[in-house]
């Protein structure tokens, strides 16, 4: 996520979706970037009370019943990590606001092999990202194993340009 946060305007909104105990939403908040998290365990919201007292936006949602939480609602930046609720995906990238950037990696098929999660419905197919983003314009993807902590993933930056943005120039 780290690597791709020079493609978020400064100060932007950004989504965390599915923070968890919030890893990167704490981060992107101590860059001065707004922060929205957002997940539906209160035991890892818990962890965000003092983000929330420092002008986040934590948001206890339960992703995968009922509408989705943020209609209308749009970011620049999405960041996404090992989480995969396909009925979502397009929600996910339509909340990706104009030159707003989606930062996305989860596991994908293989990683029943090594470890969980292994049921295919939590696992990506070979360029499912890539489908998922195919409106944005795709900075970088991968699609393979990792040693540390063994586990097989698929990441994707990828923009919503704007015309007046182009020729576009994503620093890698």
């Amino acid at each position: 996520m780290q690597r791709w946060a020079h493609l978020i305007r400064p100060g932007g909104r950004v989504l965390d979706l599915a923070c968890g105990p919030g890893r990167h939403a704490y981060w992107l908040h101590a860059q001065g970037f707004a922060v929205t998290a957002v997940d539906r365990s209160p035991e890892a919201l818990a962890s965000l009370a003092p983000l929330a007292a420092a002008g986040a936006e934590v948001l206890q949602v339960e992703l995968e019943d009922g509408p989705w939480p943020l209609a209308d609602r749009q970011f620049e930046a999405v960041v996404v990590t090992n989480y995969l609720w396909r009925p979502r995906l397009a929600e996910v990238v339509a909340a990706v606001g104009p030159g707003g950037v989606l930062v996305y990696e989860t596991f994908a098929l293989g990683n029943e092999s090594v470890r969980r999660p292994a049921r295919p419905e939590f696992l990506l197919r070979p360029g499912e990202l890539l489908q998922a983003a195919a409106g944005l314009r795709v900075v970088a993807y991968e699609d393979g194993f990792l040693h540390d902590h063994p586990r097989f993933v698929q990441r994707i930056a990828a923009v919503r340009e704007q015309p007046a943005e182009l020729p576009a120039r994503h620093r890698l």
